[in-house]
């Protein structure tokens, strides 16, 4: 049974998974629906169901002083494999259209480098500003791992906040705690517009 996290929770990943190494994060969320029939953003993006909104998730991943050492480490659509080989992103979903995971990231946690002490987990809306797009325009986002050896759900943290006028959000972190790895919920929108604001803020 997956544990259901509320914002600000943490919980261990590897203490009681012995041998656990190699995990999936999957990040989702959808576009609200337009009931107004259409109206601007029905227009601007193609009918009257949803907005086409652009979500991209991110993994930031940060040494032991909370700071990212170098921009190999942010790991994204336009680089979805990290130097070390220990993390890589599935790929980009434009509309977030459809039911389970939006976007994966494949984590092997014991090739993780010593020094990489934690990982963020970003999704922000591509050209949002320019879009006038927001994350009050998204709906039940959610991230979750998944043990990729036997498939079954550990955690799952729905993102019940109003995000609105929110161009990024937290989702979640993993992190080293001693030995082990921990993840926490996290849950914090920014205004920041874009990942390479978020990530600024971590340099």
């Amino acid at each position: 049974m997956a544990i259901n996290l509320q914002k600000g929770q943490r919980v261990d990943l590897t203490k009681g998974n012995p041998g656990l190494s190699k995990i999936m994060v999957g990040l989702g969320w959808d576009p609200v629906q337009n009931r107004g029939g259409g109206g601007l953003l029905g227009s601007l993006f193609g009918g009257g169901g949803g907005a086409n909104i652009d979500c991209d998730a991110s993994v930031i991943m940060l040494g032991e002083n909370g700071k990212l050492r170098n921009n190999s480490d942010v790991i994204y659509f336009g680089n979805l494999r990290s130097g070390d080989g220990s993390v890589q992103h599935t790929g980009d979903n434009l509309t977030g259209d459809g039911d389970g995971d939006d976007e994966q990231v494949m984590i092997d946690l014991s090739r993780v480098p010593a020094h990489i002490h934690k990982m963020v987990f970003v999704v922000n809306i591509y050209d949002s500003v320019k879009r006038k797009q927001h994350f009050g325009m998204i709906q039940n986002a959610f991230i979750r791992v998944v043990n990729s050896s036997n498939k079954q759900e550990m955690i799952h943290y729905n993102l019940t906040d109003d995000y609105s006028g929110k161009n990024s959000l937290i989702v979640g972190e993993i992190y080293r705690h001693g030995s082990d790895w921990k993840f926490a919920a996290v849950g914090t929108g920014t205004a920041s517009p874009g990942l390479s604001d978020v990530v600024r803020s971590y340099t």
